[in-house]
């Protein structure tokens, strides 16, 4: 059990178990178990399952049920500890099977359920497969928008973040076209205040410096392509700056991520998806991290999916699983601290 005051574990979901989440798991225990300061970790899936996996891959790792999540820690050092959840049916790596789809779930829904009681730090997703979860009844469209229901429908942001770079796209989960049509005064403004919030308060900037990036190329050219930024975006910034903010904008998203641009913001807000996740994942692809900013819990996640083409060979890179674990770790001693834990 852990000591009186000593933080609880993180928990981390199995995502699909067809995909890596299972082998880059057993590789990120290999890698920070015999760091004092790293923080413990267990996996919820079946301990069964993880050790066979082990052996397959040809990973040296001993694998322990725990009974609890409070067990992982004293259990940490020695052996990656497993809160066991089922697996009904035989997992074939990359070839996901819709009969599992439900434990994926369900793993999600306990790491949670831990996170809230305090049991556990923190929630780490591993990557799922939306098909499948989709074939099975899954009415989300990630795992942003289901945690977001979790917590009651509060508005949340997903966040990529790396050392060279932190990105928040304002528009995600959904077609380009309908992204353009949520580009909003009110999107804008709550965007940037969460994102300003969760500087703050999870990642310790003071006075968090902000870029919004416009939606049309070179920022709409002074409205002479496309109105977005004159008629939305800008009196959205002008609304902010008068709040206290330091938000510069709007800026081309062809020119704001190159690194004497970075230098000069500590996050940048998006208009969709891919210029966000673009410049991130071409700077820092193996060792950025998805935070879901605006819950009551803490979650972060690798940020990449479940590598199928290469699920059940042994060449997974952990490092971006080992960045999500760490940075949840981070982001829960700054509440725990503010909250006077």
């Amino acid at each position: 059990m852990s000591g009186r005051g000593e933080a609880p574990p993180l928990a981390v979901t199995m995502g699909d178990p067809a995909g890596v989440g299972g082998e880059i798991a057993l590789k990120a225990w290999l890698a920070t178990r015999g760091d004092a300061a790293a923080p413990p970790f267990f996996l919820i899936d079946s301990p069964d399952r993880i050790a066979a996996l082990a052996r397959s891959v040809g990973i040296d790792v001993p694998v322990r049920s725990v009974a609890a999540a409070r067990e992982a820690s004293a259990v940490f050092r020695s052996a990656l500890p497993v809160l066991a959840i089922d697996v009904p049916r035989p997992v074939v790596p990359g070839r996901p099977d819709r009969g599992n789809a439900a434990s994926v779930v369900a793993a999600i829904d306990r790491a949670v359920a831990l996170s809230v009681a305090g049991d556990a730090a923190g929630v780490v997703t591993n990557p799922i497969h939306k098909e499948s979860l989709y074939a099975a009844g899954f009415r989300h469209p990630g795992h942003t928008e289901y945690l977001a229901e979790l917590a009651g429908g509060v508005p949340v942001e997903m966040m990529l973040a790396s050392p060279q770079l932190r990105v928040v796209p304002m528009t995600i989960h959904e077609p380009l076209r309908e992204a353009i049509g949520h580009v909003t005064v009110e999107a804008v403004l709550g965007c940037v205040r969460r994102t300003a919030k969760a500087l703050r308060e999870d990642f310790g900037v003071v006075r968090p410096r902000i870029a919004v990036a416009g939606l049309n190329p070179h920022a709409g050219e002074g409205g002479t392509i496309g109105r977005e930024e004159v008629e939305i975006i800008a009196p959205a910034i002008a609304t902010l700056r008068a709040e206290g903010l330091d938000v510069a904008g709007p800026l081309p998203g062809d020119s704001m991520f190159h690194a004497e641009a970075r230098a000069g913001y500590d996050a940048a807000v998006c208009m969709y998806h891919d210029q966000a996740l673009i410049p991130i994942k071409t700077l820092d692809f193996h060792g950025a991290v998805n935070v879901t900013i605006g819950l009551p819990f803490v979650r972060t996640s690798p940020d990449h999916g479940t590598a199928f083409g290469i699920a059940g060979t042994g060449r997974a890179d952990p490092a971006s699983l080992i960045a999500a674990i760490a940075l949840a770790a981070e982001i829960a001693r700054r509440r725990a601290d503010a909250a006077g834990n």
